[in-house]
């Protein structure tokens, strides 16, 4: 599949243009991205203005089956909301503000927080498909950064710590809406892999002896994005799969979107109760 080039831009062309087919006065105070089988979170949004990448300035149309390619702004369990139905990965080999507009965007909108969501193979065989782990922290295997290059002083330093780079003031509350849910939330370091290839069984045995619980290829050049700009970030990966070699069942984009869809309501029930409480 080619990936058309966005209309040119950047984060401030993009925000002014958003501006312009958004109600007067909505101001988004938290972003979701969706990622694969995940999107389904935004046919709840109420009031919703949806934009397809395609019309933003910036914004690469989608490239990976599974993502809508869309911006959604409306209301969602009583807070104005940005929500992202698909992302763009490191593994498309494109220029770096393909991740780093849209956080921008988000930011120079008005949004505080932001909410990763991912499909994610299990580097534990007790915590099967169809579980949600929440991210405590990661680790970077995609042997690049999106803030590689020239620093944007507008949108943050040129050495930003990542100490909390996964907000625990939110997974604290994250933590306490699973429990009020009755959802069996797991939590974890999050392995991102460059990809598109899925890993080896000894690439998998090596990012579990490194500490990794859960392993995909999106996520954290969105974090570090978002940590650069001063958002605050919390993550959920939806569990798929197995790693390869803990299982003897293949692994395949199909598969992750069937298994994304056994986590689905879980991740809905918690994402509204966790933003119900920020209302």
């Amino acid at each position: 599949m080619t990936i058309a080039p966005p209309i040119p831009g950047g984060p401030d062309d993009a925000a002014d243009a958003l501006r312009a087919r958004l109600p007067s006065g909505f101001v988004p105070r938290a972003a979701l991205v969706l990622g694969s089988g995940l999107g389904g979170i935004a046919d709840r949004i109420e009031d919703a203005v949806a934009i397809p990448y395609g019309q933003i300035p910036g914004f690469f149309p989608p490239g990976v089956h599974g993502h809508a390619g869309r911006l959604v702004f409306g209301r969602l369990a009583g807070i104005d909301v940005a929500v992202m139905q698909g992302r763009k990965h490191t593994y498309e080999g494109l220029p770096s503000s393909a991740v780093t507009t849209p956080i921008r965007t988000l930011k120079l909108l008005g949004c505080s927080l932001l909410v990763l969501t991912c499909a994610a193979g299990s580097l534990r065989t007790e915590v099967g498909p169809g579980r949600l782990m929440m991210v405590t922290d990661h680790i970077n295997m995609q042997g690049t950064s999106v803030l590689v290059g020239p620093n944007d002083e507008r949108f943050g330093p040129r050495f930003p710590p990542l100490l909390d780079a996964w907000d625990p003031a939110m997974n604290a509350r994250i933590r306490a809406a699973a429990a009020a849910e009755g959802i069996a939330l797991t939590e974890g370091v999050y392995a991102a892999w460059l990809g598109p290839a899925f890993e080896t069984p000894a690439e998998v045995r090596m990012l579990k002896m490194l500490g990794g619980d859960a392993v995909g290829m999106s996520m954290v050049q969105e974090c570090l994005a978002a940590r650069h700009c001063g958002l605050t970030v919390c993550g959920l990966a939806a569990i798929t799969n197995l790693g390869v070699g803990l299982s003897p069942d293949p692994v395949n984009h199909d598969q992750t979107l069937e298994g994304a869809k056994l986590a689905a309501g879980d991740l809905e029930r918690l994402l509204l109760r966790v933003l119900g409480g920020l209302a």
